[in-house]
């Protein structure tokens, strides 16, 4: 694995997390007015229509696969991640339910040691605890502010994890662009059934909103599935807490949203966290 795929991977993952948090921010406005059901659907749905293009272009060759049950995991997974994280946007501030999301490293190493069976030392088990400890300061159990939407948040966190893992897994054999299509496609049709008993009818803004939320989503989607195709995911995953900080700001310009202490604290062993497991993985 060269320095320059690293560097690459991780300026990718950057940018790939600044276009998540303008896709959060279009999300949480999105959810004022209607379900979460909706809004997961239409950022599918127009994130596939964004799609098409390119994979027009790379040609329909491109989508011969002999692992579409390795395509499912990654979209059941997926999937699952993005209506917890929505629901999560939905009922908390917009950094903090991003930053629930964005535990997603501290559970990689976890996931990969017992999927891919990639070892993992004392230290690192260490610098993970160290992770979770930010994890309960920001869920605050026990003194009368925890709510289910942040636990809900935490559960994005895991699903996003395996997703990442499972794209680890699958870029061994599959393109990026292959990659993103199924998990797209796959998406939108599941997304659809509960439509059936949620649907709720946007306005001209929200359809507006998720239309550009889609194409961002697609955008930074491709962006992140290269990322973790040029580097193991534990050497780039702590440059997703980049995300934390631009809905962060995100949140206080649209809505006055700020940290209290406990928050803030947790955000910090949370990223240092993330950053040990990175430079252990580097150097191991």
């Amino acid at each position: 694995m060269s320095e320059t795929n690293i560097i690459r991977g991780a300026l990718c993952s950057i940018l790939s997390a600044l276009l998540f948090a303008l896709m959060s921010a279009g999300v949480k406005y999105s959810s004022q007015f209607v379900s979460s059901e909706t809004v997961v659907f239409l950022r599918n749905a127009f994130g596939l229509l964004f799609l098409l293009p390119w994979v027009h272009n790379a040609g329909i060759d491109t989508l011969k696969t002999r692992r579409i049950g390795a395509h499912l995991v990654r979209t059941i997974t997926g999937l699952t991640a993005m209506y917890c994280f929505f629901y999560a946007i939905a009922h908390l501030r917009l950094g903090e339910a991003v930053l629930l999301n964005y535990s997603s490293p501290l559970f990689i190493a976890i996931i990969a040691m017992i999927w891919l069976r990639e070892p993992a030392s004392r230290s690192m088990i260490g610098t993970i605890i160290i992770g979770f400890l930010g994890v309960l300061l920001i869920l605050k159990p026990g003194f009368g502010v925890f709510t289910p939407a942040a636990l809900v948040g935490v559960a994005s966190g895991f699903f996003v994890a395996f997703a990442m893992v499972s794209i680890r897994n699958l870029s061994s054999t599959e393109p990026t662009i292959r990659i993103v299509f199924y998990f797209s496609f796959l998406s939108t049709i599941i997304s659809s059934i509960p439509l059936f008993w949620s649907w709720e009818m946007p306005s001209l803004k929200v359809w507006g909103v998720m239309l550009g939320a889609g194409f961002i989503a697609t955008k930074a989607q491709l962006l992140m599935t290269y990322a973790y195709k040029l580097a193991p995911a534990a050497k780039i995953g702590a440059f997703a807490y980049t995300n934390v900080i631009f809905a962060a700001i995100f949140g206080w310009l649209k809505w006055r949203e700020t940290f209290d202490l406990a928050s803030i604290l947790g955000a910090c062993l949370i990223c240092l966290s993330g950053l040990l497991t990175t430079m252990k993985k580097k150097t191991a």
